[in-house]
This record gives C-alpha cells, structure tokens and sequence, in this order.
C-alpha cells in the first residue's frame, strides 16, 4: 500500500524577528491549517510591531538555492510570496515559479506601508509587474498597492465609496495581469471592511465587520495571503478560499493578544481545516 504524501504550503518572504508578520506569521498560519510549511527566507529583519530597525536582504543566487531545494521534492500545492524589495530578486521568484505552473500562487505585492511611504524601490515594481504578476493565482494588494499597480487606470479624482472603488480597481488589475484580483479593504473607512475579489467575469464582495481596538493587527496581510494559500492546498475554489481566510483572520485579530508592554500577537484563529 502506497503511502499517503500530503500537501505543502511554501511561503516565500522576509523573516520577521518579533515573529508578528513574514515567515513566521506564515508558518503560524499553515501550521493552524494542520499543513506542512516550507520557507524561503528573501530578506531578514530587525523588528518588532513599533519599528523596523534594520533590513539584511539575502541575496538572489541563495534565494534561488532554496527554491531549488524544495520546489519538486516536497508535495507543494500552493505558496505565497510576502515583500520581495529587490528586482534580481523577483526575477529569480518569477523563474522558477513559471517552471511549476500546476502550483497554485498567491502575491501579495507589498509595496507600500499603512503611512502611505513606498517601501520598494521602482526597478522592483517594474520587476513586481513585468515578471511576477501575470504568473499569480491570484494577488493581493490593499487599496493604496492597487492604485500604485493600477497606474492610474482608475480615475483618483473619482469620488467612489470604497467597495466600488476596490472593484473597480480589482476589475482594471485583472484584465492587466490576467490574473483574479482580491483588492483589500482594510485601508477603507466604515464599519465593515469590504474586500473586492474579481476572477474573470466574477466580481464578488467579501464584507467583515471592523473589530474595535484589537489588541494586534500586526502580520493581517501576510496572514490573510497565507490563509489563501493553504485553503487552495486543501483543493478549495478561489472563492471559497478567501471566504475561509477572512474568516479566520477575522477570528485571529479577535484573539489577539499580548506578549510584551504594549506588544500584541495575531491568536491563532479558528476555522475549517
């Protein structure tokens, strides 16, 4: 009797010391889904949830050396790629990615902070879009990344509420990268955050009531992309999928909790598996 091989989740992004956000969020996330997580580590970082302190990036002929080391060995199903600040970089990511196209691929195009600051340089945003984009499943911006991405596509002046907003933005992303656009809204205004997913023809809102005064909310969008990532291992449709990840980042920012003066951590969540 042959034995059972079962799925693996891969993230692909920077380590995050305080263990809020990055590899370690992700980890947290696949390991909540009772699935196997690979890493490959793109940068390193000195943070915790007030300040980022210092960036080591790890350079693109080792990035390569650890996707070659899992890709085709473990049984990966899905992975998720976190901030990827240099070019050769994501080159190298869109290289070996395009060589597994029956994986299913999740870009979460980190490119600017909550304050509004741009947090990769624009070779890398060239690179983001030329080469990594089109081979996603699907990608992930939140509302200020999709106008960036957008490249004014969307009229700015518009005065949209920003659910439509999000979709028109989701709309415009996906006929570009020809890829399912889910646009966040956490960025938004209002009692519910309201995200936009649009696959094809398809354009679906995905609605969650804003929790007031979380203790954290620190690693949400890597949590949210890796939660996506592990629900598509397990066979889900995209739809489903994201239903299932909000969710449960839903419920993690609910329980989170503290860990230090004034330092919080995502709970674990709780959902289907």
């Amino acid at each position: 009797m042959a034995a059972v091989i079962h799925p693996c989740v891969l993230t692909i992004a920077g380590s995050d010391s305080g263990g809020n956000a990055g590899v370690q969020a992700d980890l947290r996330m696949f390991h909540a889904y009772a699935l196997h997580g690979c890493t490959v580590i793109a940068a390193l970082t000195a943070q915790n949830p007030f300040a980022v302190s210092a960036i080591h990036a790890v350079p693109a002929d080792f990035v390569a050396a650890q996707l070659d080391a899992v890709l085709g060995v473990y049984s990966i199903r899905a992975l998720k790629t976190g901030m990827l600040s240099c070019a050769d970089t994501i080159r190298v990511v869109a290289e070996r990615l395009a060589r597994h196209p029956e994986i299913k691929a999740v870009v979460d195009p980190v490119m600017v902070a909550t304050s509004g600051a741009r947090l990769i340089p624009d070779d890398a945003v060239d690179a983001l879009v030329r080469h990594l984009l089109p081979l996603a499943t699907v990608i992930t911006p939140n509302l200020p990344e999709a106008e960036v991405l957008a490249g004014g596509a969307v009229d700015a002046s518009a005065r949209l509420a920003d659910a439509d907003r999000a979709e028109r933005l989701a709309s415009a992303l996906q006929r570009r990268f020809g890829c399912a656009v889910l646009v966040k809204g956490g960025h938004g205004e209002g009692d519910a955050s309201v995200d936009v997913l649009c696959e094809g023809s398809s354009v679906r809102r995905f609605a969650m009531p804003r929790i007031e005064n979380p203790v954290s909310t620190h690693g949400t969008g890597c949590s949210l992309a890796a939660a996506i990532a592990a629900e598509l291992a397990l066979g889900r449709d995209l739809a489903s999928a994201v239903a299932g990840a909000k969710d449960r980042v839903h419920e993690a920012i609910r329980t989170s909790y503290l860990v230090g003066d004034g330092c919080g951590v995502l709970g674990f969540g709780k959902g289907r598996t």
